[in-house]
């Protein structure tokens, strides 16, 4: 029988906090980031818990803080970083989440994340997750290890063809499937699954899955609601 397949993004979804603003702060503290680069992030934040902008615009700038102070960074350095925020963070997760991949995993799906995080990042959590795949933003390196500061492969744009890609390329379908995420970057593999889950979404994503009838699941300290 061909193997269902399952979409998680991270950020929000599995992971209670952001694996980019963790990791943009240890570079911070590394030295590798400039020391403003923490300011920036906090007042991010904060604006943010403020209601001074939305989770989505939040997200997009913590991509475009990376991207800026990238270039020239070495790879090894990165790579380090993610070694020591992920251990430190790994446990803070959602337990719909957990419970959902424990579910699946017995019903024998293949599982697959999709995140705009930097892939090293992305694949040093997956050290833990154990998921199938994992598919993270990738940043273009020169021969000698070095970020050019340029974007080669981000999956935000579209996770709707990246997921379709990889169930071609590996013989799934997507009978019987799953997709969980939490904003409208989401939205794009929540349209090609059976069983779409808008988990703690934003208004947007919230707006989406209201009209299309999809699950939304709200969890909230240790209490699952499901919203129908």
């Amino acid at each position: 029988m061909t193997q269902k397949i399952a979409v998680f993004d991270i950020d929000g979804t599995i992971f209670r906090k952001n694996l980019a603003f963790e990791l943009i702060n240890e570079l911070a503290w590394m030295k590798v980031f400039k020391k403003e680069v923490r300011k920036t992030l906090t007042d991010l934040y904060s604006r943010w818990l403020d209601h001074e902008g939305t989770y989505e615009e939040y997200r997009k700038a913590l991509v475009a803080i990376y991207f800026e102070n990238l270039k020239g960074c070495r790879q090894e350095q990165i790579l380090k970083a993610s070694k020591l925020v992920v251990p430190f963070y790994k446990n803070r997760t959602y337990i719909f989440a957990i419970q959902l991949i424990e579910k699946l995993r017995r019903e024998d799906y293949n599982i697959i994340a999709v995140s705009g995080s930097p892939s090293e990042i992305v694949e040093e959590y997956n050290k833990y997750l154990k998921f199938d795949a994992v598919f993270g933003s990738v940043y273009e390196i020169d021969s000698e290890g070095f970020y050019t500061g340029k974007a080669i492969f981000e999956p935000t744009i579209h996770k709707g063809h990246v997921v379709r890609q990889y169930v071609t390329e590996n013989n799934l379908n997507f009978k019987g499937s799953y997709g969980i995420g939490d904003t409208e970057s989401d939205v794009k593999f929540l349209e090609i699954v059976e069983n779409p889950i808008a988990f703690n979404p934003n208004s947007n994503l919230h707006a989406i899955a209201k009209k299309r009838g999809w699950r939304i699941v709200v969890e909230k300290k240790d209490v699952i609601y499901d919203i129908k």
